[in-house]
């Protein structure tokens, strides 16, 4: 069903083509505002999006959007959002520091937020998408919207904007905690899903003990370096016993959907764990030991899933 018109449409750009981005840029657009979608340039996503004029679904709906291979630096959009994985946004910080864009907002993991922060300004704000979508071999999408599930937005003012789009969404006033101490739990339960995803099955025992010992020590470099566990769901995932983490990770690896979506985060993974290592050595003390952990739960990029039309977030 179509979202009703707002009365002040936004101008709305969206760096990242893929199943996140185009399932923001395709409520927003549906929902009357003027929305650019900016994909790499000569990939096949834009090619599709050329070939479409915007946004196809897999049921035949479409919604209307610009395209475009990069960002117009003197468009003055009321919004950017960045959906492309955070070892990716490098490519664009420079660009996005010289925009006329009003807010840029990150929508994506990262273990370091104060580092975009610091590059982008007081236009920053950080998000975290609580959507899954698919796509077929002809770039048509679909996106699965549940309404417990909310899309999180440090930032006040988009809170409504996404909830008025149909994208359930939550404010969360400590977005760059939440999201620091996100990332060793989505390291965690992806590195089991690419484990079981490899041999068609859930992870082995051994595998979730030693993703929940890289999930106990990223949580160690959290408090390391400062920061409290948060929210409490975090703080209990250190405090109790170590098998019951165990036995969490090992039985998410066996819901099929769960994990075939999970493992075609290999590459996000990787960078997450290289980052969270990276920054072990800045604790107070230094903490080797908690890297190690994290360094024997990396995947191998031989050991990754083959590409898959799906994508998704899951987070506690």
């Amino acid at each position: 069903m179509k979202p009703s018109a707002t009365k002040s449409p936004l101008s709305i750009a969206v760096i990242g083509a893929g199943k996140i981005g185009s399932t923001f840029a395709y409520q927003l657009a549906r929902a009357g505002h003027d929305v650019t979608v900016i994909a790499r340039p000569d990939s096949l996503r834009l090619q599709q999006l050329q070939r479409d004029h915007g946004i196809m679904l897999k049921t035949g709906e479409s919604a209307e959007v610009r395209v475009a291979d990069k960002l117009d630096e003197e468009a003055a959009y009321h919004l950017v959002l960045v959906t492309t994985p955070a070892h990716q946004v490098d490519a664009v910080l420079p660009a996005l520091q010289r925009s006329k864009a009003q807010c840029v907002q990150f929508m994506f993991l990262t273990f370091e937020p104060e580092r975009l922060r610091d590059a982008i300004g007081h236009r920053c704000s950080f998000g975290m998408p609580a959507v899954m979508a698919m796509t077929d071999s002809e770039g048509r999408l679909k996106p699965t919207i549940i309404s417990s599930m909310k899309t999180k937005h440090g930032d006040q003012r988009w809170v409504g904007l996404f909830s008025s789009a149909g994208i359930p969404s939550a404010f969360e006033p400590e977005m760059a905690l939440w999201l620091r101490c996100e990332t060793p739990f989505t390291a965690a339960i992806q590195s089991t899903a690419v484990a079981g995803q490899r041999r068609g099955g859930g992870a082995t025992w051994a595998e979730a003990k030693a993703a929940a010992r890289g999930l106990h020590g990223g949580f160690e470099i959290v408090k390391g370096l400062g920061y409290r566990l948060y929210p409490s769901t975090k703080s209990t995932m250190y405090s109790v016993p170590n098998f019951l983490v165990v036995f969490l990770l090992w039985v998410l690896s066996r819901v099929p959907a769960m994990r075939e979506n999970l493992a075609t985060g290999l590459n996000e993974c990787r960078a997450l764990i290289d980052t969270m290592v990276a920054a072990a050595a800045k604790a107070k003390p230094p903490l080797p030991a908690a890297a190690k952990a994290l360094l024997a739960i990396k995947p191998t990029e031989e050991s990754g899933t083959s590409p898959r039309s799906k994508e998704g977030v899951m987070h506690v």
